[in-house]
């Protein structure tokens, strides 16, 4: 599939009432988020206790909680993991004042990552869904490098097909006054308009070059 999107760090902000669907630079690279992962057993870590319903086959965890499920990273103030009558299992991830709740996860077969923050998450381990919900943003990353990011109120990623919707906030907020979204996109890796971008970065990071100093004159030079 060729890829339409050539912007290079260009910010795209849009109306709040617009729900925008994102195959952006994802629908360009064959890949998806680790195949294996929703087949992993899931670690959870704590500061604080927790509590188990076997009833209800509900784990809920407090106090800089950890869960990690092969690549698949969820960190958080609170969260409740569910089991499903399919065996499956779904998280809701709360964040605490001034730090939010935070995912990441690796793209099978390339050294990718994606990544993302929000007041509440929502993840879904059968379909592969998050949902990141109250001042969300959503990244991707290669490597170190950051290659894309969405910003709103709410960002539903499939990690399946690396599909994404975003929409911006019914209300406005003090950090996002307009109630917009908006997305950073780079070019796909391998292309001309990369190869362009790379190039003109390269020349803006260049130094200047400074004349060299005359020599001082000699003794009885008439200058």
């Amino acid at each position: 599939m060729a890829c339409k999107f050539h912007a290079f760090m260009n910010h795209y902000s849009l109306p709040s009432s617009l729900v925008v669907a994102f195959a952006a630079a994802l629908a360009c690279v064959p890949a998806h988020a680790e195949r294996t992962d929703r087949l992993q057993k899931i670690n959870i870590s704590a500061d604080q206790g927790g509590q188990l319903d076997l009833q209800n086959q509900v784990v809920i965890y407090t106090g800089n909680v950890v869960i990690t499920q092969g690549s698949m990273v969820i960190r958080a103030a609170k969260v409740e993991v569910r089991e499903l009558p399919s065996g499956y299992r779904t998280a809701v991830a709360l964040g605490s004042p001034g730090k939010p709740a935070t995912f990441r996860q690796k793209r099978d077969g390339v050294d990718e990552y994606i990544e993302g923050e929000a007041e509440r998450l929502e993840y879904d381990g059968k379909s592969v869904t998050v949902r990141f919900i109250n001042n969300a943003e959503w990244r991707r990353l290669r490597g170190a490098t950051l290659a894309d990011e969405v910003s709103g109120n709410l960002i539903t990623y499939d990690g399946t097909t690396e599909k994404m919707e975003v929409s911006g906030g019914a209300k406005p907020t003090t950090s996002n006054p307009g109630g917009r979204v908006g997305a950073v996109l780079t070019p796909r890796e391998g292309t001309e308009a990369a190869a362009e971008a790379a190039q003109a970065a390269a020349s803006a990071a260049s130094p200047l070059k400074m004349t060299p100093a005359l020599p001082p004159p000699k003794t009885g030079d008439k200058r």
